[in-house]
């Protein structure tokens, strides 16, 4: 329940602040302005581990079980308190005050996406599914393979993905600004062709229980994952039009994360048993980047160019129903 909660709401901010952040703008850097609020999640992940591991090297065991495992709490609740403050101050973007004004906002917009968005919401999932599958199989998946399995201490594994991680986040922005030159869907499926190929060298790297390896094995597969996620903050929505724009990015990007990274840790855990190597898992990513990457070639291209300043959204108007989204 409390993961499902946690779920809703870092849902709902996505979809805000990279609407906030894409409709604010400049047509040509939308990828690159949009792809700093991904570089959250590495910050976020490096706060939390690097805090733990702090708090486990400093405490005994008895602090620690009685105080010290609620500071990483007290942490997250001092930065939703700024965000709350911050979000407060924040007016809303020049094109949703235009809709406003005009009186042209979506009254029900889950409706009106479910209704008419419905395949390019589906679509959107499917390519986004391998990006939470890789992320939650190296940060989640590996730690319990790798201490459980190869008897690696869970400080050293944790550190290799650290390491991993804070390359991943200084790449981002990198990204980012590749997906404003050569296009958002280039960028996504060059990430998926990434992944089918490295997937069972990360299995074989991560095998070996030696860090400088597991170490090249995690950064393989998160810059797969980064190339695509980089420039999904403006990918996504830039496909929905303005009136129905947050509420559909949020839906593809959050079903997403059902559809990846709810499932990865389970599938990859039924399929990892025995002494050999853990093929299944690798087998299983493979399967889902070549899902996401049929997925990805079906949606058009967005990025605003001379002859298009729009991104092409007219290639991805309001749908009649029953009507292909591309």
């Amino acid at each position: 329940m409390l993961r499902f909660l946690q779920g809703l709401g870092l849902g709902g901010e996505w979809g805000g602040a990279v609407l906030l952040t894409a409709e604010h703008a400049p047509a040509r850097r939308r990828g690159l302005w949009s792809g700093f609020p991904q570089v959250g999640p590495s910050i976020g992940f490096l706060l939390a581990n690097g805090t733990m591991l702090a708090l486990s090297a400093t405490l005994s065991d008895g602090e620690f079980r009685s105080w010290g495992w609620r500071v990483p709490f007290w942490g997250a609740g001092l930065l939703v308190g700024a965000g709350l403050l911050l979000r407060a101050q924040v007016t809303e973007t020049p094109r949703f005050r235009e809709l406003a004004e005009r009186g042209e906002q979506a009254a029900a917009p889950l409706a009106e996406v479910v209704r008419g968005h419905w395949r390019l919401v589906l679509l959107t999932a499917g390519g986004l599914a391998v990006g939470y599958a890789v992320f939650y199989a190296v940060t989640t998946w590996s730690l319990a393979y790798g201490t459980e399995r190869l008897g690696v201490a869970r400080t050293t594994l944790l550190g290799c993905v650290m390491a991993a991680v804070a390359v991943l986040g200084a790449l981002t922005p990198l990204a980012a600004h590749l997906g404003d030159r050569f296009g958002r869907r280039p960028m996504c499926l060059v990430g998926c062709v990434a992944t089918v190929v490295w997937m069972f060298p990360l299995v074989a790297l991560l095998r070996t229980g030696e860090p400088p390896l597991m170490i090249l094995g995690f950064l393989g597969a998160l810059l797969a994952f980064i190339t695509m996620f980089a420039v999904t903050a403006a990918y996504l929505p830039e496909l929905f039009e303005a009136r129905v724009r947050c509420t559909g990015a949020a839906l593809g990007y959050n079903l997403a994360g059902v559809l990846g990274g709810a499932l990865t840790p389970i599938v990859a855990t039924a399929v990892s048993h025995g002494d050999g190597p853990p093929w299944g898992v690798a087998a299983y990513l493979t399967a889902v980047a070549l899902l996401s990457l049929g997925c990805f070639a079906l949606l058009p291209e967005t990025r605003p160019t001379a002859d298009r300043p729009d991104g092409g959204r007219s290639a991805v108007r309001p749908l009649e129903a029953g009507e292909a989204a591309v």
